[in-house]
């Protein structure tokens, strides 16, 4: 052990680092590496302290994610070479890991999982049974259908780890100093901030929370965040050494036994197993949320506790018989930091200038590496380097209760190992505070899901539906109905809560500079809408948002349920930057929107108000204030379904009364709710692209087909500008293609494989049944020279490759253009 005297060393910094475990390491290691200078880590007792010294140190290069999948990967990578790098040893142990799969749906899981990984670089195979035996001699294979093979996989020793990450950064010119503890944050007007010590205070330009499993929520509520954490107790036990065992020729691969829940690897000639106990056998620190971590811990264990493991100690029993002859030497109960939904929190944090964190890592040994680096290159570079959504901090908000996240925490953990279904719903903690007016109306009436702590019905109930939450990876209980929504906006008029969208009010003298400089478009004249993205500066989309001008110089901007406090703090940061003279009100939960769309939205709208809303007077992408039966709405003529439509924003206590008005005034026209699932076919067979699927911080917009709403040639030098102009030039490598595909029981989703002559070429975006070609369609990126309308393609799902054909997009025009066509006297295709 090293030993290190307590000193700041300095009086200021660039970036100071809260939290000595191997993510502040990693952390300080990448960003002294990247050659920035003057970085500082202060950790209040020791390095590791916290949860990473007693961390079981599995590495592996699975994740149900997408991007995820990059951050295992580096990490992987970076421990390989650590110990050449910094001579120190890292105890890297890489024989490889198999999940086990011992039903039917964990084998349909497989194969799902699979193609999600056959367009990135890292090993991942399907394999039989013979062959989990051949790798995992010790095994009893009555139960083992297939396995999930990574062969890179394995573990570290997580102090040693963090001591050769420490050795890097004190190569690269990072102080690390301990045991020096943070006692107060100070924010200075400028947005530099103030690190108050024992010691003496540091002056930095920004400051990273990487205080861990303990102390982060500390160092928030400093400076009057609550981040959403909660210590969860978990145990893992180790047998001494196993004849068996002993006796092989190689190290065993790690082992994750999915229905026993647990993992199992070889540790020297013992093995090591760690289970995730059900959410109500499993233990919570809630004390530590409530009053506190008691101010010694730091290298202390919870006292353990076999009989709350006893059921998985013998379900690993029955899988690894030679556990039942091992004596059991150690058992280690120690706490790790869960957020609501088991994903760390890592990225700049909205409300406060230049306060980053990367916190509530429940895997923090295999992150570690990825997201130093990650983390490292986004302040550097002034933006991403890929998008991770899933984990930044800002997917919470004033919502996210201490009853919230120890409801999820709970669930989190207990549902670790459950099947991982497409469209997951997960039902702790809800509904949270965050319920649109209409939620006490419409629930027993739908199948509700989760958006950003609010819900928002998927899809209704009629007589004689099955109904509730049947998760699938094939047609299930809502493909009917979701026609017959479909259907009713098609041929009638639907109505749909779309509360959830986050809503921003931006006024003041510099409002149309500040939107000119933000968005690829040109800003709206008054009394206009348009859609508009706002880009970073190496050309990537960042957000997508629908942008009106309600007055001269007051904007109203709408963004998705899942990026409004991410595009929030984009805005914010981009106003004081530029010292714009603006005022920017976030109303997203003081709002409720109602959406009207179907051949017969007019006529039913026309009859609650005097306004006139016809084609003539009330156009396309017009937006005003009027009455519906003495109910104020804004009004917005758009609809993400494609067809005749508007948007209509209102008072969250005025819902209930505007939706009723509407549904009555709408009985001859046979008027209906419909809900996300419908919305999503709809919006897809009319070729409308969603951020966060076609495109996002991985895309720029000329590759996603977003020309019409990037005007490169207007004045404003927008964000991205002179980035795109040079992808422009280069010429584009790959494009989103739009495609027809010949499937059976299975539709796409998003992020399955493209094949083309036996490789993979390619990834779909989103996907869904078109219910008026009847067949399934999808967007996907191919290379350019794949991408040619009339192109075959395949789409690999559940493990079989399915013909696919490049169409010309859209399957079904839009209201406004089928409008425009008739009125030219054409005929258009629906």
């Amino acid at each position: 052990r090293e030993a290190s005297s307590p000193s700041l060393g300095k009086d200021r910094a660039d970036t100071v680092i809260i939290g000595g475990g191997c993510v502040g390491v990693s952390l300080a290691y990448h960003l002294a590496k990247a050659g920035l200078k003057d970085v500082v880590l202060l950790e209040k007792s020791e390095l590791t302290a916290g949860s990473t010294w007693h961390a079981a140190g599995l590495t592996t290069y699975f994740h149900p994610g997408i991007n995820l999948k990059k951050i295992h990967a580096y990490s992987i990578k970076l421990y390989e070479k650590l110990e050449e790098e910094t001579g120190q040893p890292v105890g890297f142990h890489q024989p490889g890991s198999i999940r086990i799969a011992s039903t039917p749906s964990r084998v349909d899981e497989f194969k799902y999982q699979m193609t999600r990984a056959g367009w990135h670089p890292t090993e991942q195979y399907l394999i039989t049974p013979e062959k989990v035996q051949e790798l995992f001699p010790l095994l009893n294979m009555d139960k083992v259908l297939a396995g999930l093979y990574n062969p890179g996989d394995g573990h570290i020793d997580p102090y040693s780890l963090t001591m050769a990450l420490a050795a890097g950064a004190r190569k690269y010119g990072a102080q690390l100093n301990y045991p020096v503890q943070v006692t107060n944050l100070n924010s200075r007007s400028d947005g530099t901030w103030e690190v108050e010590t024992p010691l003496g205070i540091i002056q930095a330009k920004r400051i990273v929370n990487t205080a861990g499993s303990f102390w982060a929520r500390d160092i928030g509520k400093m400076i009057g965040l609550q981040h959403p954490l909660i210590p969860v107790h978990h145990q893992y036990v180790v047998t001494s050494t196993v004849p068996e065992v002993k006796a092989l020729k190689r190290e065993l691969p790690v082992i994750r036994d999915l229905e026993g829940s647990y993992y199992l690897r070889q540790e020297r000639d013992g093995l090591l197993f760690g289970p995730y106990e059900s959410e109500e056998k499993m233990k919570l620190q809630e004390s530590w949320v409530i009053n506190g971590v008691p101010p010694g811990f730091g290298k202390e264990l919870f006292e353990s506790d076999l009989d709350r493991i006893m059921e998985h100690i013998e379900a690993a029993m029955e899988m690894v018989p030679v556990l039942r002859k091992a004596d059991i030497v150690n058992t280690i109960a120690g706490p790790i930091t869960y957020s609501p939904d088991i994903l760390p929190m890592v990225g700049p944090h909205q409300g406060v200038r230049n306060y980053w964190v990367a916190i509530g890592f429940g895997y923090g040994i295999i992150h570690a590496g990825g997201m130093g680096k990650y983390l490292s290159d986004w302040i550097l570079e002034g933006e991403p380097p890929f998008d991770l959504i899933e984990v930044d901090p800002n997917r919470y908000g004033k919502w996210t209760t201490t009853e919230y996240t120890a409801a999820k925490a709970r669930e989190s953990y207990g549902f670790n190992n459950i099947v991982g279904y497409p469209k997951e719903e997960r039902f702790a903690g809800r509904p949270t505070e965050r319920t649109s007016g209409l939620y006490d109306l419409l629930k027993s009436k739908c199948s509700m899901g989760f958006h950003a702590g609010w819900e928002q019905p998927h899809w209704f109930y009629k007589p004689g539906d099955e109904t509730g939450y049947k998760p699938s990876f094939r047609r299930t209980n809502w493909f009917d109905p979701v026609g017959r929504e479909y259907k009713q906006v098609m041929e009638k008029v639907g109505v749909i809560d779309l509360s959830p969208f986050g809503k921003f009010k931006v006024k003041g003298t510099d409002s149309v500079k500040l939107l000119d400089h933000l968005f690829a478009n040109v800003v709206p004249k008054v009394g206009s809408t348009n859609i508009s993205h706002m880009l970073t500066p190496r050309g990537k989309v960042y957000a997508e948002l629908t942008v009106s001008q309600l007055y001269p110089g007051e904007f109203m901007l709408v963004t998705g349920s899942g990026s409004e406090l991410h595009d929030l703090r984009w805005i914010e940061e981009k106003i004081t930057r530029g010292g714009y003279k603006v005022e920017i009100e976030n109303l997203t939960d003081e709002m409720g929107v109602l959406s009207v769309a179907g051949p017969y939205a007019r006529q039913v709208l026309q009859k609650l108000t005097k306004e006139d809303l016809s084609d003539a007077s009330f156009k396309f992408l017009q937006c005003r204030h009027l009455k519906l039966s003495n109910i104020a709405v804004t009004a917005i003529r758009i609809s993400y379904t494609g067809e005749l439509g508007w948007e209509l924003y209102h008072r969250k206590e005025d819902s209930v009364s505007l939706y009723n008005t509407i549904m009555e005034a709408g009985q001859i026209e046979g008027i209906d709710d419909f809900g996300t699932y419908a919305l999503n076919s709809l919006r897809l067979e009319k070729g409308f692209r969603a951020w966060g699927a076609e495109m996002n911080c991985d895309t720029n917009p000329l590759e996603a087909g977003l020309e019409y709403f990037v005007k490169l040639n207007k004045e404003a030098d927008f964000t991205g500008k002179q980035a795109l102009r040079q992808i422009k030039e280069k010429g584009l490598k790959r494009r989103l293609v739009y495609l027809t595909l010949e499937t059976d029981n299975v539709d796409p989703e998003g992020n399955e494989s493209v094949w083309h002559n036996g490789k993979v070429v390619g990834n779909t975006t989103s996907g869904c049944f078109s219910y008026g070609a009847q067949q399934s369609l999808a967007f996907a990126y191919v290379p350019m020279e794949l991408s040619k309308v009339g192109q075959k393609l395949e789409v690999e799902l559940l493990g079989k490759n399915y013909p696919a054909t490049i169409i010309q997009e859209p399957l079904v025009l839009t209201e406004p253009t089928r409008m425009r066509l008739q009125r030219k006297g054409e005929s258009p295709k629906i």
